[in-house]
């Protein structure tokens, strides 16, 4: 089993069992994940240096348009795909298996978690996992310590206030606030 295979399998949504080799090469590049980031939050780098990690942490180029400030924190970071204009705040932490696509001109605040994975609900069979890919959408700003959880897709032009639990899919040109995320504002095009 190779990463490309793990990929294929985490896009198109399907289980990873705890005991297969999809689950053995998942740990393997969870492995260097944590390496590459470890470099990245020891100590102040330059922002091209960011986005040189950042860029060996996804696995593809990162535009020079880019602002990462660290620390930053990813468990797989192959799954990741960043647009242009992308500013990443201190603190985040992207479980991204699942697949986590953020749009172009997007604003992450500080401690920003965004999971994309669920374990089994059944006991013997608690350390399958389930991905659901995360997307946000164009021109999100996402507020201090929100988390998102899998399977969302939050709609251009949205905000998630901080502090909010985004359970389920966000409108476009909306802003969502508390626990769960509901729908408190439309906002005018």
């Amino acid at each position: 089993m190779t990463l490309d295979d793990l990929l294929d399998v985490l896009n198109a949504g399907g289980t990873i069992t705890g005991d297969s080799p999809l689950h053995v090469v998942m740990h393997e590049v969870s492995q260097e994940a944590l390496q590459i980031t470890g470099e990245l939050n020891d100590g102040y780098q330059e922002p091209a240096r960011v986005r040189e990690l950042l860029a060996q942490l996804i696995g593809t180029a990162v535009d020079e348009s880019v602002s990462v400030f660290p620390p930053l924190y990813s468990d797989f970071g192959k799954n990741i795909t960043l647009g242009k204009r992308v500013f990443i705040n201190a603190g985040c932490k992207f479980q991204d298996q699942g697949g986590i696509v953020i749009g172009d001109d997007c604003l992450i605040g500080h401690n920003t978690v965004v999971a994309t994975l669920n374990h089994d609900l059944s006991p013997d069979r608690r350390a399958d996992m389930h991905p659901a890919r995360v997307v946000i959408g164009r021109n999100v700003w996402i507020g201090s310590n929100a988390t998102i959880l899998p399977g969302v897709t939050i709609g251009p032009d949205a905000v998630v206030g901080a502090g909010s639990l985004v359970t389920k899919d966000v409108p476009a040109a909306t802003v969502v606030v508390g626990s769960p995320a509901r729908v408190v504002r439309t906002l005018a095009p």
